[in-house]
């Protein structure tokens, strides 16, 4: 993983390069698709929840009983609806008590600012790191406005995971909330087409993730 700036970082493994790249790919179908984008997850989680805090507790191992860490705090992830469901699992499987949480925005195709539907956490949501997942980051501004709301939900530690975001995006969440973490798969460093897309991407990832593209 390789820091861009103090609160950018992009994963630098030739497994999450490789991956990204099949995602790309219009001949991808959607089973692969999602499956991709959970492994890709997985990748990421092991990466930016390194930090999670740990203790010591007393085991009983077939030879004999020892001291032995385990994970100490919780962690939430919050998947932008709809595509963000796709990486949820991925995060889930290293660690199944992980809390999640919902935010649902939809995305006016005329402004392209967002609007929300939904928004629903866990009780101790501020309790621990909130990683809050989209696959693409490309205005910024569905990432911006998710953020805000788990900011006046009381949380502190935000993470935001994409698995590719354009420089407006990155520009844009750094401009807003200039505390937030960044972390993405993959940069990319081209302009977004008139319809507010990443052109080196994969489209619609919620479309694809879901089967609903035409």
């Amino acid at each position: 993983m390789e820091k861009k700036d103090e609160n950018l970082f992009v994963f630098d493994h030739p497994l999450v390069k490789h991956k990204i790249t099949h995602l790309c790919d219009k001949t991808t179908g959607s089973k692969e698709f999602h499956e991709i984008v959970g492994e890709i997850a997985t990748l990421m989680g092991y990466e930016v929840l390194k930090d999670l805090k740990t203790k010591d507790v007393m085991i009983d191992a077939p030879i004999s009983s020892f001291m032995s860490p385990v994970v100490a705090e919780n962690f939430t992830i919050v998947p932008i609806l709809r595509a963000g469901l796709g990486m949820v699992e991925g995060l889930r499987s290293l660690y199944p008590k992980a809390r999640v949480g919902h935010i649902g925005l939809y995305r006016d195709e005329e402004t392209l600012e967002p609007h929300t539907y939904y928004f629903k956490l866990p009780k101790e949501v501020a309790n621990g790191p909130v990683l809050i997942v989209d696959p693409a980051l490309a205005t910024g501004g569905s990432a911006a406005a998710a953020i805000k709301y788990i900011k006046d939900a009381g949380c502190k530690d935000i993470r935001l995971l994409c698995l590719i975001g354009a420089r407006e995006g990155v520009e844009r969440v750094h401009k807003d909330h200039p505390d937030v973490k960044i972390y993405l798969a993959k940069f990319a460093d081209a302009p977004l087409n008139e319809h507010g897309y990443i052109v080196t991407a994969f489209g619609d990832a919620g479309d694809r993730i879901m089967g609903t593209f035409s």
